[in-house]
């Protein structure tokens, strides 16, 4: 409702995992480019792993919308199945026909085969993409194992990504899933932003939207962004959000310290709190 106020096209902070609004920070852009090498080189497993609102699902969007035809995608991003739901889950992002009778793991596994075969001799690669992978059980995870066997002598048929929070790097580490484990050769661990990068990454946004228009951040209230946000980019959105529709509604351009402070109080400390150091506790009563 404030975009025109502002003189933007759209709202620069929605949540939702928008590929255009992909920040490509020097990391962003690295864990990009560890997915783009781990398909064209055919490693077979790739990971990307990190923190709750990092940027994971939206650097996955622009993954897929920077393939082209010589790649065929699946993408799974509802992670609570088991191994025969996973495999049919496959089977339909792939768009295989299957017929009505002998509907098993087998049956699966074999449509599944003749598939990436007959993608492989069209000189196509197979992807597969598994966002919230943290959620899979151990048996699934085995599954996705016994998927990277299909191969033919020297390459890999699928190139299978996983995207996940810490706990799926923590889950590869068990015992019953070091076969697994030992077979991710490229990985990457995103981190939040550092405090430079908050005011780029707000900039961004902005261009983005079609601005930056009338609408500015002071180096105060930036670094109150980042001292609340943690530097994670959901909860930046979240605040950058809620302190322009404070902003409109005071009929005001600038977001200045006091105006972050009203979106943080707004939003509620609880938003803030599993995180939150005794730095950021002294900061909780600066809004109250």
């Amino acid at each position: 409702m404030y975009a025109g106020f502002f003189g933007l096209k759209e709202n620069p902070f929605s949540l939702s995992p928008d590929a255009r609004y992909l920040f490509l920070s020097e990391q962003h852009r690295d864990a990009l480019n560890c997915l783009i090498y781990g398909i064209k080189e055919r490693k077979g497993f790739v990971l990307i792993s990190g923190a709750i609102g990092l940027g994971k699902t939206t650097i996955c969007r622009r993954l897929l919308a920077s393939m082209d035809d010589s790649v065929e995608t699946a993408l799974i991003f509802n992670t609570a199945v088991s191994e025969v739901d996973l495999l049919e889950t496959i089977l339909d992002e792939y768009d295989i026909s299957i017929s009505n009778e002998s509907r098993n793991r087998k049956y699966y596994i074999d449509a599944l085969n003749a598939f990436l075969l007959q993608n492989f001799a069209a000189g196509k690669t197979a992807v597969l993409l598994i966002d919230e992978a943290q959620n899979l059980s151990h048996g699934v995870l085995e599954q996705i194992r016994m998927l990277s066997n299909l191969e033919t002598e020297t390459e890999k048929l699928i190139q299978i990504i996983l995207i996940g929070q810490p706990e799926l790097t923590g889950n590869l580490m068990l015992p019953a899933l070091r076969q697994l484990n030992e077979r991710i050769t490229v990985r990457y661990d995103l981190k939040p932003f550092s405090p430079p990068e908050i005011g780029d990454y707000i900039m961004h946004r902005l261009e983005v939207a079609g601005g930056p228009g009338s609408v500015s951040f002071t180096r105060g209230a930036l670094s109150l962004i980042y001292f609340f946000s943690e530097g994670i980019p959901r909860r930046i959105n979240a605040i950058c959000d809620r302190a322009l529709l404070i902003a409109y509604a005071k009929n005001v351009s600038k977001i200045d310290r006091k105006i972050v402070r009203l979106a943080v109080r707004d939003i509620g400390l609880e938003y803030f709190q599993k995180t939150m150091s005794s730095g950021k506790k002294f900061w909780a009563r600066l809004t109250t």
